[in-house]
């Protein structure tokens, strides 16, 4: 039988080793990972040994590994240019915002690249996912650009769409990231606010894994819109219907922040040469870069 995934309150005090009744106080104080259903209080045993692990008292010397020098999570146009401009060593795996926020949790990349949109403020979402993720304790949250994200279409807009809700009516197929992408994440914050039947788009054939992907779609006709950067439209030679301006923000645990890679790069995000770049890619805002938008 294998193990449950989500412990009961009996279960989980039996797996902690706690009463009952102090397992409820730390459930009233929100100090231990749990999520109600139906009336009853559910403890995810993976959070649960996150949450011990945060705690975990470790003697003098003993540090927990270093995780590999990598930036996961979203893909950027500018991102990619400032880890490789600023000669930092670190490297790229672009697989969305969620995957690289997981891979974050585990240990697996340094940093997360993060557009996340499961809060109704746009501006606050990135800080608001992580604050809500017990396991990162000591995360820092930097700010790396505000970027324009729109509907990518078609050079001259053949079907003279107007926006998503004139996309959707007009059954113009709608290219799809992955799930756990911040562009379909994006996609789909947008379709329930205008109050869009998500049923009615109509879905271009396969997934695209990054915003290039989804550019060399349209660009070749296998789709007809999809949501991505305004930089990734100039690049392909898309024309750009403006929807959102968001928040690409780095994430990190506190002691990969001092790391003299990460500093290399925070550096260079500081200088002439990012303003210049952003300038040249079209759609980036860089009042907040560098800015510490989070400390836990």
């Amino acid at each position: 039988m294998q193990d449950p995934v989500y412990f009961t309150t009996e279960e989980a005090a039996g797996y902690l080793r706690l009463k009952d009744r102090k397992l409820y106080e730390l459930v009233a104080q929100g100090a231990v990972p749990c999520t109600k259903v139906t009336g009853k209080w559910l403890f995810p045993r993976a959070a649960l040994d996150r949450w011990l692990e945060a705690g975990l008292a470790r003697p003098e010397g003993l540090e927990p590994a270093n995780p590999p020098p990598i930036v996961g999570g979203s893909q950027d146009s500018l991102l990619e240019v400032a880890v490789r401009d600023s000669g930092c060593g670190l490297a790229l795996l672009a697989e969305g915002s969620q995957a690289g926020l997981d891979r974050l949790i585990r240990g697996e990349v340094a940093i997360a690249a993060i557009h996340l949109h499961a809060t109704p403020d746009i501006d606050e979402a990135n800080p608001a996912a992580i604050r809500a993720e017990s396991s990162l304790f000591d995360a820092v949250v930097i700010g790396f650009a505000r970027r324009e994200q729109g509907l990518l279409v078609a050079p001259d807009n053949p079907l003279r769409l107007a926006g998503l809700a004139s996309a959707v009516a007009a059954r113009a197929r709608f290219a799809r990231r992955q799930k756990g992408a911040g562009a379909q994440l994006l996609l789909d914050s947008l379709i329930a606010r205008e109050a869009v039947p998500a049923q009615a788009m109509v879905l271009a054939e396969g997934v695209c894994a990054t915003g290039q992907d989804l550019a060399l779609a349209i660009r070749t006709g296998r789709a007809d819109c999809g949501i991505a950067s305004r930089a990734i439209a100039s690049a392909f030679g898309l024309d750009f219907l403006p929807l959102v301006w968001e928040h690409v923000d780095l994430v990190m645990r506190r002691r990969t922040y001092f790391e003299p890679s990460t500093q290399k790069l925070l550096s260079w995000m500081r200088g002439d040469a990012m303003a210049a770049r952003a300038r040249e890619l079209g759609g980036y805002d860089l009042a907040r870069s560098g800015e510490v938008r989070l400390n836990r």
